[in-house]
């Protein structure tokens, strides 16, 4: 897959004004593209984990292109997520964004050691939020390259 097809996104977050911040940012984002990826969003860990292992209600779901991950999740915590995302054959070349309120070297130390393929502190502000999810979308979308989703 070259860089400019980003077509589906997972965003885990249980926080219902992140989550409507991130989609907004998409959104905005869409306006001065033509194609917008399709958002995904899990409340907490064990909706993820079943988009991802298309289970349950989930059994039709698009494998995602890109994970957008909270650490602080009920049920699975983010941790526990990326585990599971990065020990599968099939998923650990999804890149995992760790996006998370914290900036604990434990944090940012221990997602890497689970192979998170970037930690990313979000930021209070609004307009600084918004700033970041677009960055994280242009380098997937403009810069990195990324593999074809399994067959």
């Amino acid at each position: 897959m070259n860089a400019a097809e980003l077509r589906t996104i997972l965003v885990v977050e249980d926080d219902p004004a992140d989550q409507v911040l991130i989609q907004e940012a998409f959104e905005e984002q869409a306006e001065t593209r033509r194609a917008r990826p399709n958002l995904l969003l899990a409340w907490d860990g064990e909706q993820a984990l079943d988009i991802l292992f298309r289970r349950g209600a989930h059994a039709q779901a698009t494998r995602p292109d890109l994970v957008i991950l909270d650490l602080n999740l009920p049920k699975y915590d983010g941790r526990a997520v990326l585990e599971r995302i990065k020990s599968d054959l099939e998923l650990r070349t999804i890149p995992v964004v760790v996006f998370s309120t914290s900036s604990q070297d434990e944090d940012i130390v221990g997602t890497y050691r689970l192979h998170a393929n970037a930690f990313v502190t979000k930021p209070t502000g609004f307009d600084d939020f918004t700033a970041v999810v677009h960055q994280i979308q242009e380098f997937f979308t403009r810069t990195a390259r990324l593999p074809a989703p399994a067959a």
